[in-house]
């Protein structure tokens, strides 16, 4: 039977939701059921192998690595990634693999046991899962290098050694000078190769330098350093490489690299412990294998009252967003030719929401992935008779249609789509390092490491004992965790801690984590990611694990006499509307509360309240007797409101004869003009000044133009000229 007739009937046995599990970490996602046969045939593509990798832990990883790099000892290296072969015939023993990973200590060789159990279940080592460990290609062609394990002294001497390098190697080790570089590398070998003359050598070592030494194999015998310099710029097919002038600054690694025992590696400012070392150091041939994360800082803080802070952020982030979408209505950015928005368009709607331009940025990119935003496009209209290019249209941003029925929703049904939207997106909306230039909202989502550093954020929170949180002090154990759990994504992205503070930062604001801890929400956020389920039905679980950490949406407001309304948690939707008609927000957390103003009283009476329904429908929503304050200024302002009238008119007519002026109001031959009477002599026209004349003429009437000073203007045909 093949591998992949075993992994099919191995898939069988697994459930629906195993298999989809499985199915979206590879990179697809559907609700329709995937065929153990097709699914095995897609995870012994190489792709589909390295996409499960960037899900391995720490030791997971060093275990994927650790097989690659035996099959690559036993069977030489995979020289054709697409070969059809089966993946069996590169499989190495069980019992050699333990052995490399943890030699003779049998609580290491418990866990190194079970990660290889684990990676099983992760469809990473394949079926039967016996005595023999089988990979699928991509691993062995991807990890077989990263293993941890240094190459053989001669190879890298030989690549990357010129001969004075070579003869000081020598020197320094005490042996004759040689009249030739074969001679000194054949001294040098003789040495590096030669355990117990390796243990002798270290014993005359500084203390600091053999501990030094250890750690560097332990975390996978290379280190940058700057012991060696690149030579000249002759061709080489490998770089070649010098003693710097002066050393490298730390006396350990230059005594260590005096004697071979650091050598170049290839790469810049970098060195590796030959294999031979290493094996002399260890007393056997191992890799670097970590079972245990980092371990906790001490003195972690309590995260004291972080319910109650998640519950201020979650309702400050919802009112937030909805005053960013009200701000997008009001008056839609337009999108720059180069993509993204203006910067003073972020600037204005930030300052409506009253947020910080970052924050701003990252509620209009979530609304827009959360399908609450949605660009338009005006259409141009071609003049008549042109024939050449129509300038681009305009394209503004603008809420979508399902934008009011979102509203209408509870704030938990609200702020559960967003959340879901941060937890998949890939991106870090609030990271922009420096190179990036100048911030801009509205980016494409591409950061192919977000969603699963995102994710390593969460497991490393959750890992913290419960009631305790890490301050800022405590981010880089946050990083240090996050990376045992999702070390690839680490490696390949230079994740620092100034992008695992951003994604921290991030989930504050939305409510995820709280003090440093994982909210209720957080852990929901954090199962649905584990589960695949993030991708496919996040709400549900979203929904429910923020109703039980919002109370309920309010429907009443307490108004006190020194002109404010408060709202005790989350305000419904229509008081809320409500209150923002009449009133301006001062404040969000726990309680919302409201101020009112002359000012914001005729901005309600501006919207179309009356003084008596405004009183009327605030007493409707009042938890007490409204104020005297209160009644007074929405009075009073009443009494002065719409005193002066602005009126619309396309132009004034005006004659000091009234009665024409009553003529020329009732004439139902200028009643296309819309002609109303303002004042005895005076009249306003619907119309623009031009068609209001040419009316007026065709009716039989002789007006005359007049300027806005009131001087008569002198009407002349124009005149074209070439």
């Amino acid at each position: 039977m093949s591998t992949r007739q075993r992994l099919a009937s191995w898939l069988k046995t697994k459930s629906l939701e195993d298999r989809r599990l499985i199915l979206a970490r590879v990179g697809f996602t559907t609700d329709d059921d995937v065929t153990p046969q097709d699914l095995a045939r897609l995870l012994l593509q190489p792709r589909a192998a390295l996409a499960l990798a960037r899900f391995c832990t720490l030791p997971q990883h060093q275990a994927l690595s650790a097989v690659a790099w035996l099959a690559a000892q036993r069977h030489g290296p995979l020289l054709d990634l697409w070969h059809d072969g089966d993946p069996v015939t590169r499989a190495v023993p069980r019992a050699d693999v333990l052995d490399l990973l943890a030699g003779g200590d049998p609580a290491l060789r418990d866990h190194a046991a079970a990660t290889l159990d684990a990676l099983a279940d992760m469809a990473l080592v394949l079926p039967p899962h016996g005595d023999q460990v089988i990979v699928s290609t991509g691993v062995h062609a991807h990890l077989a290098d990263t293993a941890g394990l240094g190459r053989p002294a001669a190879e890298l001497m030989g690549l990357h050694f010129n001969a004075p390098e070579v003869h000081a190697i020598a020197e320094t080790l005490g042996f004759a000078k040689a009249r030739a570089r074969e001679g000194a590398e054949r001294n040098v070998l003789g040495l590096l190769t030669d355990q117990e003359r390796v243990r002798a050598l270290l014993a005359q070592a500084p203390a600091s330098a053999r501990e030094w030494l250890l750690e560097v194999i332990g975390s996978g015998s290379r280190v940058l350093t700057h012991a060696y310099q690149e030579r000249g710029f002759g061709y080489h097919q490998a770089p070649k490489y010098a003693f710097r002038p002066g050393g490298s600054g730390d006396p350990d690694t230059d005594w260590l690299a005096a004697r071979g025992l650091l050598l170049p590696a290839g790469l810049e400012d970098t060195v590796e412990v030959p294999i031979e070392v290493a094996v002399a150091v260890l007393g056997e041939l191992r890799v670097p294998f970590t079972p245990e994360p980092p371990r906790l800082p001490a003195g972690l803080p309590y995260a004291a009252g972080a319910d109650g802070s998640a519950q201020a952020a979650a309702t400050a982030a919802l009112s937030q967003i909805e005053r960013v979408l009200a701000a997008c209505a009001a008056q839609p950015p337009v999108l720059r030719k180069a993509g993204g928005l203006a910067v003073r368009d972020t600037r204005r709607i930030a300052k409506a929401a009253g947020v910080a331009e970052d924050v701003a940025r990252l509620w209009l990119d979530l609304a827009m992935q959360a399908g609450l935003l949605g660009l338009h496009a005006e259409p141009v209209q071609r003049p008549k008779g042109h024939r050449g290019k129509l300038p681009d249209p305009v394209v503004s941003l603008l809420p979508k249609t399902g934008y009011d029925d979102w509203l209408q929703r509870s704030p938990v049904e609200r702020l559960a789509p967003i959340i879901a939207t941060w937890a998949t997106i890939p991106a870090v909306y609030t990271f922009w390092p420096e190179e990036a230039g100048t911030p801009i909202a509205l980016i494409e989502p591409d950061d192919p490491y977000a969603v699963g550093i995102r994710s390593a954020v969460l497991d490393a929170l959750a890992a913290l004992p419960p009631g305790k949180g890490v301050s800022a002090d405590g981010l880089p154990y946050v990083t240090e965790r996050a990376a045992w759990h999702r070390p690839l994504h680490f490696a390949e992205s230079g994740a620092d801690d100034d992008l695992i503070g951003a994604v921290v930062r991030e989930a504050e604001l939305l409510g995820v984590v709280a003090g440093g801890a994982l909210t209720g929400v957080g852990r929901a956020v954090r199962d649905l990611l584990l589960s695949g389920e993030a991708w496919t039905s996040p709400e549900p679980a979203l929904t429910a694990a923020l109703a039980a950490m919002l109370p309920p949406a309010q429907a009443t407001a307490f108004f006190q006499a020194d002109l404010t309304a408060v709202v005790r948690g989350m305000p419904g939707p229509e008081l809320a509307d409500l209150l923002d008609d009449v009133a301006d927000r001062e404040s969000e957390g726990h309680a919302v509360v409201w101020r009112f103003s002359g000012s914001t009283v005729r901005r309600a009476f501006d919207r179309g309240h009356e003084a008596d329904t405004l009183l009327a429908r605030l007493a409707e929503v009042a938890e007490a007797p409204l104020p005297q304050p209160l009644e007074y200024l929405i009075k009073d302002t009443a009494r002065t409101h719409g005193r002066v009238r602005v009126v619309r008119s396309g132009c004034c007519l005006r004659s000091d004869d009234e009665a024409l002026v009553e003529e020329l109001a009732r004439s139902a031959a200028l009643r296309t003009l819309g002609l109303r009477k303002i004042a005895p002599t005076v009249l306003i026209s619907a119309k623009g000044e031009e068609e209001t004349l040419a009316r007026l003429r065709a009716a039989g009437y002789t007006p005359a133009l007049e300027s806005e000073t009131g001087a008569a203007i002198v009407e002349r045909a124009a005149r074209r000229r070439a």
